[in-house]
C-alpha cells in the first residue's frame, strides 16, 4: 500500500510541474509542421534518396536474387515433376496397351481351348453314339435270329401238334389209328 501512495504522490507532483511550465508561458514553436517547412526540404530529400537508394541496392542485390532463385528452383522442380509425370503416363499407357494385348491373346487362347474341347466332346459323343448304334443293331440282329429260330421251332412244333391233333381226331371219329409219319408226309406234300 505504501508503494501506491508514493506513486500517486509522484504523479501529482509531475502534473503540477507540467501545469506550472505551461502557465509560466514557455514559448511554443511559432512555425508550422516541421516537415513542411521549406528549409527542411533539402535534408529530407537527401535522406529520402539515401534511404531509397540503400533500399534499392539491398532489394536488387540481396532480396530479389533470393526470390528469383526460389522462383527458378520452383519452376525447375515443377518442370521436372511434369516431365516425370509425362514419362510415367507414357509408361502406364504402354503397360495398359500391353495388358490389353495380353488379355486379347488370353481370350483367343481360351476360345480356342473351348472350341477344341467342344470338338473333342462332339467327336467322343459321335463315337459313343456309333458304338451304341452298332451294339443296338447287333442286339436287334441277334434278337431277330432268335425270333426266327423260335418261329421255326414253333412252326415245327405246330406241325407236330397238328399231326398229333389230326391223328387223334381221326382215331376218335373213324376209330382208325393212323401212323403219325403218314400224316406228316401228307401234310408236307400238300404245302
Amino acid at each position: 500500500m505504501s508503494v501506491a501512495i508514493i506513486s500517486s504522490a509522484h504523479a501529482a507532483e509531475s502534473e503540477q510541474e507540467t501545469h506550472a511550465s505551461v502557465d509560466a508561458g514557455e514559448t511554443h514553436h511559432a512555425g508550422g509542421f516541421p516537415p513542411f517547412e521549406s528549409e527542411n526540404f533539402a535534408p529530407q530529400l537527401f535522406w529520402l534518396f539515401l534511404i531509397f537508394g540503400l533500399l534499392y541496392v539491398l532489394m536488387s542485390r540481396v532480396a530479389l536474387p533470393r526470390v528469383g532463385s526460389i522462383l527458378e528452383n520452383r519452376e525447375t522442380k515443377i518442370s521436372s515433376d511434369l516431365g516425370a509425370a509425362r514419362e510415367l503416363q507414357a509408361k502406364a499407357q504402354t503397360a495398359a496397351a500391353a495388358n490389353d494385348e495380353n488379355l486379347r491373346l488370353r481370350r483367343e487362347e481360351a476360345q480356342a481351348i473351348g472350341r477344341d474341347a467342344q470338338q473333342k466332346i462332339a467327336k467322343e459323343t459321335a463315337d459313343q453314339r456309333a458304338r451304341a448304334e452298332a451294339e443296338a443293331a447287333e442286339k436287334i440282329r441277334a434278337s431277330e435270329e432268335r425270333i426266327a429260330s423260335a418261329k421255326t421251332q414253333a412252326l415245327a412244333n405246330v406241325q407236330e401238334i397238328a399231326v398229333d391233333a389230326a391223328a387223334s381226331i381221326i382215331e376218335k371219329l373213324a376209330g382208325v389209328k393212323l401212323a403219325k409219319s403218314a400224316l406228316a408226309e401228307h401234310q408236307t406234300s400238300s404245302n
